[in-house]
């Protein structure tokens, strides 16, 4: 064993509700790390995942720092830099992958430049695209005014409008940089003993700028490596379509404002980023906000034109009287109408999940029946015609189904609406490592058009495989394939890479790590990666079936209240079931739960504590064990209904008076 002081390098990773991304990171540094003397921490910020048992079980060797809160990106790397060894530090971020000479090319790279404290290197996304925040310039308050009022986009390789990603200079050549990635930051650790470690004022975001910033200030240089490349998911706290990013983001600029600017320039920017606030606020807010509205806006524009056609249809053919029907119809039967149908549309689900048209019929069904209801009660100027509403809802539902068509068309250039989509899906790895992924993607209940497996090498039967990885170009264009997946185990990073780089972001890519469950892509730097695993189908994760639950919860506590001595005569402990009753009322718990369970080694999705579980009635419990439970607790999630807490609840219906608390999965 090396021996601490032989420590060529240093790997730091914090880690906070990651785990999946985590360990095929941690599976990728492993392969980097064969022929280096490498020592490896993890700092996990409190995660309520199963990090720590995933670490404590597949990585014993790592060095763990495990803190009892969130102490911040900044904190949490310092305190793996005060216990590392090694030569070179590498803080890298735990939705990353690199290849498997990332670290070789790197060190060689740095030791035949002691002028360079600092480097980073290239870097892709989920999709395969170029991050342009591989290399990026000195956030200068021109600079900054280019990126916040996007002038930086509409000039991407202007030197004077874009130098905040250096977009004139070529991304596959090296180049000194101002500013390096943390998603990736090579530094000397003689250069951290002299110019300090990272400022723990920055929480989040602009650490790396304040730490690349004193490297140059130290009168070393930071590089751009383009020999090697990495991908970076753009993890799970990399929420740019939030508000509180824009926060934190541009609060942590005015940070190293203050602390690097003086006088009037200090001023000036701080008052520069402080409006940038409000401005990319307000066009954060503005965007959420369209993103969510502009299809109930545009359906209920068509409802009420609809409408007002059908009322001078009606009038004009019905009743032979254009003017039949009063003014009051365009402020107030027309406007009605649209809104119980639209608010039919919306607590229905029909818009969080576009694509099912059975939400829709039945929105559209139940508010048409709630208005015939509310129609008999109106005065009778209001009574303008049981036609024009049976006719309205028909025209609401075509109309509906047209725009959702129409706009879907647009995005995929198919009318598939309604239908689940089955990508046309390939393998690449050898047979027995394919066969394990298909096992992976039936138990996760992940329904693909599975096209066939192609080969890592020429060593390989060809007559199993549809080809060689040589010709991944052809298969994809022949099959017309929309999704892969990478057995690294059998396939280099370097090649993975490579590949995704070559057929671009029109493909979904995947990546398996050897002996992992999870199956990792993300398609967009701007989200959080996605991956397909056996605890990823969860039905109780779906919002409208939150919002269902609750309202079981909400609806059934009533009930208890309003026949309450019904209930007395046959469940045990009374006290306890007022009380239960209560806080399931106010949402502080539910009548279903998980079992309580020691562990949670499928990180179900978190819920409120409940009074029964899915063993609760349940007549043979001999049984019984840790597995049992975490099966019945990953059943009850993937497969929830609510009409699954109804069958539990009349199970096991005299135990609902139980006080024993059920503990949070």
């Amino acid at each position: 064993m090396a021996s601490p002081s032989s420590i060529q390098l240093s790997v730091i990773i914090v880690n906070y509700n990651v785990r999946h991304f985590l360990e095929q990171a941690l599976r990728a540094v492993q392969k980097a790390s064969e022929n280096l003397r490498v020592e490896v921490f993890v700092v996990d910020n409190n995660s309520v995942d199963d990090s720590l048992e995933m670490l404590s079980s597949l990585f014993p060797n790592i060095k763990l720092i495990a803190n009892q809160e969130n102490v911040g990106f900044s904190k949490a790397n310092n305190q793996a830099i005060q216990k590392a060894t090694g030569k070179y530090i590498l803080l890298l971020n735990p939705d990353t992958v690199v290849e498997e000479d990332t670290f070789e090319k790197c060190l060689s790279f740095m030791d035949s430049h002691p002028k360079v404290g600092g480097l980073g290197v290239k870097m892709i996304d989920g999709s395969g695209k170029f991050l342009p925040e591989s290399k990026r310039g000195f956030p200068s308050p021109f600079v900054a005014f280019c990126k916040t009022f996007a002038l930086s986009k509409l000039f991407p390789k202007s030197k004077l409008f874009n130098h905040y990603h250096l977009g004139y200079l070529d991304k596959n050549e090296n180049h000194p940089v101002e500013i390096l990635s943390g998603a990736f930051m090579w530094i000397r650790k003689s250069v951290l003993d002299k110019i300090g470690a990272l400022d723990e004022q920055f929480f989040m975001y602009g650490e790396d700028i304040d730490l690349s910033y004193r490297i140059l200030q130290a009168g070393y240089k930071n590089y751009y490596l383009a020999d090697t490349t990495i991908i970076h998911y753009k993890g799970e706290s990399t929420k740019k379509g939030s508000l509180n990013y824009v926060k934190v983001f541009y609060n942590a600029m005015i940070i190293f404002a203050k602390k690097h600017f003086q006088g009037e320039k200090a001023k000036l920017f701080v008052a520069m980023l402080k409006a940038a606030i409000y401005f990319r606020a307000g066009l954060t807010l503005f965007n959420n906000l369209l993103k969510k509205l502009y299809l109930p806006i545009l359906e209920t524009l068509a409802i009420y034109g609809g409408l007002i056609l059908i009322k001078d249809f009606w009038a004009t053919y019905h009743f032979k009287d254009p003017d039949y029907y009063n003014e009051s119809f365009l402020y107030f039967n027309a406007p009605l109408y649209t809104l119980i149908w639209v608010a039919g549309i919306y607590f229905t689900g029909a818009y969080q999940n576009v694509g099912k048209l059975r939400l829709l019929f039945r929105g559209i069904f139940i508010s048409s029946i709630t208005l015939a209801a509310v129609y008999g009660f109106l005065d009778l100027e209001y009574r303008s015609s049981r036609a024009i509403i049976v006719l309205g809802a028909f025209w609401t539902l075509l109309s509906t189904i047209s725009i959702r068509m129409v706009l879907h068309f647009i995005r995929f250039r198919n009318f598939n609406l309604g239908r689940d989509k089955n990508n046309r899906l390939i393998i690449i790895g050898k047979e027995q490592e394919s066969q394990r992924v298909m096992g992976l993607l039936q138990k996760a209940q992940v329904h693909k058009n599975f096209i066939g497996t192609v080969a890592p090498d020429k060593s390989e039967d060809s007559s199993s495989f549809l080809s060689h990885l040589s010709q991944l170009d052809e298969v994809v264009r022949i099959y017309d394939i929309e999704e892969i997946i990478f057995c690294s185990k059998d396939i280099p990073a370097q090649e993975i890479i490579h590949w995704m780089s070559v057929l671009g972001p029109k493909l979904t890519y995947r990546i398996v790590a050897e002996e992992s469950w999870s199956i990792i892509g993300s398609q967009s730097k701007n989200r959080g990666g996605e991956l397909y695993t056996i605890d990823l189908q969860f039905n109780i994760s779906d919002p409208l079936t939150k919002r269902n639950k609750r309202w079981l919860d909400f609806i059934f506590s009533l009930i208890i209240f309003i026949s309450l001595p019904v209930h007395l005569l046959f469940v045990k402990r009374k006290t306890g079931l007022i009380s239960n009753a209560f806080l399931c009322l106010i949402g502080k718990k539910s009548w279903v739960a998980y079992h309580p369970s020691s562990s949670n080694p499928l990180a179900l999705p978190k819920i409120k504590m409940g009074i029964l579980n899915p063993l609760d009635g349940v007549a043979v419990k001999q049984l019984v064990n840790e597995e049992t439970i975490n099966r019945l607790n990953l059943l009850y999630a993937k497969d929830y209904e609510p009409t699954k807490d109804l069958e539990i609840i009349w199970r096991a219906y005299s135990e609902l008076g139980r006080k024993e608390k059920a503990e949070k999965v």
